[in-house]
């Protein structure tokens, strides 16, 4: 039998709402006064927290912004340690790890502020440089693992990487078109989220094989 899932202590719900908080009023602000029109100090007494809380959440104000997404990353590189290999290429384990993490963005409001942290990103080129810089970090952290687990990855073999930015690619393409066709709803449906990125994963292949008739 699976064992219950622990219930978080009173201090761990407080934590995840005072964070969940930061995230919500941090998009709302952004979305309604620009990224640069709202101050950290302005955050904060908005929500009724310190700096010094704020820190132990975020490290900036384009860490908050960019939340959604990096939970959803964190998420992927969990379920990477514990996926079973099956009969399936590198980029198909991948790509069910990262279902898999897109199936625990149960939050009602996940969906929402994702798409409100996009748009911001759009037109703000410190959440772009931010969003970059996560984006490698979780890189190395997929590949740390796929070495650790499955041995993949010697010396001079970029094929794990490749993999890896491939899966990166097929989710940033999904994720576009699914925040595209958004529109102006309140909030998008996830597993709309989920059906794009299958569809963009089977087309990697095609994508590598597609010719150019000069």
């Amino acid at each position: 039998m699976t064992a219950p899932v622990p219930t978080p202590s009173l201090r761990e719900r407080k934590k995840r709402r005072t964070r969940q908080a930061l995230i919500d009023t941090a998009l709302e602000l952004f979305t309604e006064r620009g990224f640069g029109g709202v101050t950290l100090d302005e955050l904060c007494e908005e929500v009724e927290v310190s700096k010094r809380t704020f820190f132990r959440y975020f490290t900036s104000k384009e860490d908050v912004a960019m939340a959604p997404e990096q939970d959803l990353w964190r998420a992927f590189l969990e379920e990477l340690e514990t996926v079973a290999p099956g009969q399936r290429t590198l980029v198909e384990l991948g790509r069910d790890a990262l279902l898999a993490a897109l199936g625990r963005m149960d939050d009602e409001g996940w969906a929402r502020r994702v798409v409100l942290s996009r748009r911001l990103a759009e037109r703000t080129p410190s959440m772009a440089a931010h969003g970059l810089q996560f984006c490698e970090a979780a890189t190395q952290g997929a590949l740390e693992i796929l070495c650790r687990r499955f041995g993949l990855g010697g010396e001079g073999d970029v094929r794990p990487r490749l993999a890896v930015d491939m899966l990166i690619a097929a989710h940033h393409c999904a994720t576009a078109g699914w925040v595209a066709q958004a529109g102006g709803a309140a909030s998008p449906a996830t597993p709309d989220l989920g059906a794009r990125l299958r569809e963009a994963v089977a087309a990697l292949p095609g994508s590598l094989t597609m010719s150019v008739e000069g």
